[in-house]
């Protein structure tokens, strides 16, 4: 108690000299952002050094605490506005990860599609293909005389109309000779000698 009372004229000025002493030496070797999470840290610092200094006056300090870091007004703005940008940037990259997942999924559904759509093109040729082969065979075991390339001719021929009916509800005027049907036989026929040559 003599050494409190007698050796120091301003315990409270002197203990906050000592605590300014030490926050000086802790914070510069720190980032901003770095003191406002480390509060615990320079508390400690300035417990240790302020336990061992005081003591010699009669003094027992227990405990310290840092209550809040106030710097500058102008570092405050410039942090706001740091955090602000960099808040803003990463708002930025999340949304051009989620475009890009977007354009992925998009792009392998229509590929999805479109190879769904090409399966099924390809049974429903594959399914007619079969239905002639049967009528094909079908008919010539039923009419004495006819071959199959009777009966391709009329299925050209209903086809043919089928045609014609479906571009009529259209209300388009086509020009129509009976002679056409003669002529894509001879088309189609000629198709397929040049795959066979070929083949």
């Amino acid at each position: 108690a003599y050494d409190a009372w007698y050796r120091l004229s301003d315990p409270r000025g002197q203990i906050q000299s000592y605590v300014f002493d030490v926050i000086r030496s802790t914070v510069p070797r720190m980032e901003l952002d770095q003191a406002f999470a480390s509060k615990a840290e320079i508390a400690q610092a300035t417990l240790d050094q302020l336990k061992d200094v005081m003591k010699d006056y009669g003094y027992e300090i227990m405990t310290t605490l840092v209550t809040d870091l106030s710097p500058d007004s102008k570092v405050k703005a410039s942090m706001n506005e740091i955090n602000a940008s960099r808040r803003l940037k990463e708002a930025a990259s999340h949304k051009a990860e989620a475009d890009k997942v977007r354009q992925v999924k998009a792009a392998e559904a229509e590929a999805e599609a479109r190879y769904l759509s090409g399966l099924g093109v390809a049974r429903q040729r594959k399914a007619i293909v079969n239905g002639l082969q049967s009528s094909v065979a079908e008919f010539s075991s039923q009419v004495e005389g006819a071959t199959p390339k009777d009966v391709m001719d009329i299925l050209l021929l209903s086809q043919y109309f089928d045609t014609l009916s479906s571009v009529g509800a259209n209300s388009l005027i086509l020009e129509h000779d009976p002679a056409t049907v003669a002529s894509l036989q001879r088309q189609v026929g000629l198709s397929f000698l040049n795959t066979k040559k070929k083949g």
